[in-house]
């Protein structure tokens, strides 16, 4: 499988690294060199319009979602309890992953949010953030404060909020026996997949270090300044408050059932969003820098376009236009495809794009992408999977 750049001839020192990539597979690295273009040159390139947000189009997206989470509901509490015993055992599992896929768009647009990319109004991106992700059991305010300085430092080794990849020397004396054979890739996903979502989110983990314990939930965190404590508290409030409401349904209709109609689903959103985010942002193409070569377009465009079919639909494209989202978070999700057409031919081989299917790219990302070195280049870090001396 190999990694488009968009147009753009390749130097002499990218056919060079071509091949590094391992296993068969071929990748041409991204270039590092300081950008051709600027921020501005690339806005001009985009229409105008795309960067206008409209009111009814953002709520026409969130209602239509909403719709299909109702009306899958709907199927899961009348209709799955109908069947024969042996239907229902295929009908659960088709309801979980469906609700689970259209729940994920719902958190995209509580995302949108966010990034004040639903409407022209703050007071009531903030509103609608806050009800959906409390929903979805996020809060909304502390989670937005990250993901803000996320975007402010990707590609930073020591600034970047979230999949930071770890030096060498930094790793753990277990990680070879973990990395270096299937069982142990596969349990760490699993792990990753399933709890590593809320575990980012109470205890930091795969966070950027802190000097002191970080927790998404804490007003006091070092993740947060004073002006942003109040409204850390706020989305404790929001998860508390959908909390309760979990607890007096599993009073009313017993614990499995909330779990099934639910838990399950939600689990579903969590492990899409990580897996997401994970492979936005982890390539062997891709770069990493620290403070004496970072700079903020070259950690933007240091971000993975990734293809997964019917499914970009559902997540609102946030899938295959992550490196426009990366360059104008402000955007509106329905504009960035015809944005990501424009900007193309403007970044050439700055923009990446792999088509492999998420599945395969998963695996070969969590063999191949283990911790990260510079090479022939200070400050410059690249992904590497040896453990054993060349």
């Amino acid at each position: 499988s190999s990694i488009m750049g968009a147009g753009g001839r390749m130097t002499e020192k990218e056919r060079e690294l071509l091949g590094r990539g391992g296993a068969g597979a071929t990748f041409q690295r991204s270039p590092t060199d300081k950008p051709p273009f600027t921020l501005a040159q690339i806005k001009k390139a985009i229409p105008p319009h795309c960067f206008e947000r409209s009111v009814i189009k953002s709520f026409s997206y969130l209602v239509h979602d909403l719709v299909i989470v109702a009306t899958l509901l709907y199927a899961a509490l009348v209709w799955i309890p109908t069947l024969p015993s042996v239907l229902q055992l295929g009908a659960w599992p088709l309801y979980w992953v469906v609700q689970g896929c259209v729940m994920t768009g719902v958190w995209v647009i509580a995302h949108e949010c966010g990034h004040h990319a639903f409407s022209d109004s703050s007071l009531l991106d903030d509103i609608v953030g806050l009800v959906l992700h409390s929903w979805l059991l996020v809060p909304y305010f502390s989670w937005k404060y990250s993901h803000r300085r996320h975007h402010s430092n990707t590609g930073s080794l020591e600034r970047d909020e979230v999949f930071v990849p770890k030096q060498k020397e930094a790793l753990a004396w277990y990680a070879p026996y973990i990395y270096s054979n299937p069982v142990g890739r596969l349990g760490l996903l699993a792990v990753q997949l399933t709890i590593g979502w809320p575990m980012y989110l109470s205890l930091n983990t795969c966070g950027r270090p802190y000097p002191r314990f970080a927790c998404h939930f804490d007003p006091y965190s070092p993740i947060y300044n004073d002006r942003e404590r109040a409204q850390v508290f706020i989305s404790d409030v929001g998860v508390l408050a959908v909390s309760l409401a979990l607890f007096k349904l599993a009073s009313s209709f017993g614990f499995w059932w909330v779990v099934r109609v639910y838990a399950v689903p939600l689990l579903i959103v969590n492990a899409w969003l990580v897996l997401i985010t994970y492979l936005q942002h982890t390539h062997p193409a891709l770069p990493h820098y620290d403070s004496t070569e970072w700079d903020w377009l070259r950690g933007a465009l240091a971000t993975m376009d990734r293809d997964y079919g019917i499914l970009n639909r559902v997540f609102h494209n946030i899938t295959d236009t992550h490196v426009a989202h990366h360059l104008f978070s402000n955007m509106p999700h329905y504009h960035a495809m015809e944005a990501t057409k424009a900007i193309k031919p403007i970044l050439g081989e700055y923009y990446h794009f792999d088509a492999t299917p998420f599945a395969k790219a998963t695996w070969r990302e969590a063999k191949e992408c283990i911790y990260v070195e510079p090479e022939d280049r200070k400050g410059v870090f690249w992904y590497s999977n040896k453990f054993s001396a060349p």
